[in-house]
């Protein structure tokens, strides 16, 4: 760990684990702030994109972080020949994934979903509107603070993009992926939307994904040629414009999938969650 993150920051214990590196608890030496420190052994990378994703992290970190309080906020990052140390706010509370968890397969209220949805997709408009795409947005990386605000984490594969310049390469995890990103296309910040529309729906079913199967291999091929289908056991109680919202963030076609403004356009979001007319 580099001498001049310890000059500056108390180093404490290790408190997690992410893609590529180890997160530590910490506190300013001056100001006695409290925050987490996110240190990468760049010698210990894999491959040149395992090393390329985790230099642009602290990079496209900085960006999204900047005036976007739904991203966990990214302080400083320092960098030498073998390590990178992203020092970050510290979000006390569970991530989603957790919260989900201790439901215990019991659905989340629709305006419980709806305003983390609201926070979620606020956050990732700006990102786009910066030209930066998360690419692994999934329940493990959307934290709630100590106040139990919403924080979108981990920009560990991030990538930047303009409307002339796409993204490629396979990444994010199998239930989250959007189906553009495993054929192997060039793909834009849509992916996220997609992303999202999965942890939307994963809330308001009790846990359970819109795609499955046993194996890596066997989700995305689920997520490759399976149908969005809502389960009457898992969505007898979910209003019509939830499902309606559902189909165009989970849309195949990325031309008619929703943008991150235009999820946050849409009726039911619009409404918190609260408006359920009769299907049509």
């Amino acid at each position: 760990m580099s001498d001049e993150l310890r000059r500056l920051y108390e180093i404490g214990a290790e408190i997690g684990r992410g893609r590529f590196g180890v997160v530590y608890h910490a506190k300013s030496r001056f100001t006695g702030e409290v925050c987490a420190v996110k240190s990468v052994d760049k010698t210990l990378l894999g491959d040149s994109l395992d090393r390329e994703c985790a230099e642009m992290e602290g990079k496209l970190g900085l960006l999204a972080a900047s005036g976007n309080d739904g991203v966990v906020q990214v302080h400083e990052v320092f960098e030498d020949e073998n390590w990178i140390h992203i020092v970050m706010e510290l979000c006390d509370g569970p991530d989603l994934l957790e919260w989900i968890q201790i439901r215990q397969g019991t659905p989340i209220s629709e305006p419980e979903v709806a305003a983390v949805m609201t926070s979620l997709m606020l956050s990732l408009a700006t990102c786009h509107r910066r030209g930066v795409a998360h690419r692994d947005i999934k329940p493990d990386n959307i934290l709630f603070d100590s106040e139990g605000n919403v924080r979108l984490a981990d920009f560990g594969s991030a990538a930047s993009f303009t409307e002339e310049r796409y993204m490629q390469g396979i990444v994010g995890t199998p239930y989250y992926v959007a189906p553009e990103v495993l054929r192997g296309e060039e793909y834009g910040e849509k992916i996220d939307v997609w992303s999202a529309g999965v942890v939307m729906y994963v809330m308001l079913a009790g846990g359970v994904p819109p795609f499955g199967g046993e194996s890596a291999q066997e989700v995305f091929e689920s997520v490759l040629r399976s149908g969005l289908r809502f389960p009457s056991r898992l969505f007898a109680g979910v209003s019509p414009l939830a499902k309606d919202l559902l189909r165009r963030m989970i849309c195949r076609e990325v031309s008619r999938r929703f943008s991150a403004e235009q999820v946050l356009r849409h009726p039911w979001i619009v409404s918190g969650g609260g408006v359920r007319p009769l299907d049509g």
